[in-house]
């Protein structure tokens, strides 16, 4: 569902895939694809909660298998969000950004 959210938002120069539920190799096959097809310089993987293991599978594939010497690790940046549940109580939930950058 917040993969709906953030297409209906995204700015054309901002070059993120944000990992959900989907199949493991429709995020790898999005992040070859902003490099490779829109000529990204970064291209920044963002996940939240249970996801964020396969973020980080995402950032190894694309850059250990796919664009090997292609890409480099960037900055990782990690933070919690809190929000209310449907419950009405408060939850706390890990977020993470990876950013692969381009090799020059």
């Amino acid at each position: 569902m917040a993969d709906e959210v953030q297409k209906k938002s995204r700015n054309p120069d901002d070059h993120s895939v944000f990992i959900g539920g989907k199949p493991f190799m429709n995020y790898v096959t999005g992040v070859v694809m902003q490099f490779t097809t829109q000529d990204a310089k970064e291209v920044i993987i963002k996940a939240r909660g249970k996801f964020i293991s396969r973020a980080v599978d995402v950032a190894e594939v694309v850059r250990k298998r796919f664009l090997e010497n292609q890409v480099d690790l960037g900055n990782i940046s990690i933070e919690s969000e809190e929000f209310e549940n449907k419950e009405g109580r408060q939850v706390r939930v890990s977020t993470i950004e990876i950013t692969l950058a381009k090799k020059q």
